[in-house]
């Protein structure tokens, strides 16, 4: 319990958990932009 009372109380803790919250969104924005289907190329 010392662990998380460290990690949300001290400012080294609440920047560890904002980098690792901003870790985790940007691998779901980048998973979803590149799963998504590309667009179909017309031909010219």
């Amino acid at each position: 319990m010392k662990a998380l009372s460290d990690l949300f109380s001290t400012d080294y803790g609440l920047m560890s958990v904002v980098g690792l919250g901003f870790i985790v969104c940007m691998a779901g924005f980048f998973t979803g932009l590149f799963l998504r289907k590309p667009p179909e190329a017309k031909p010219k």
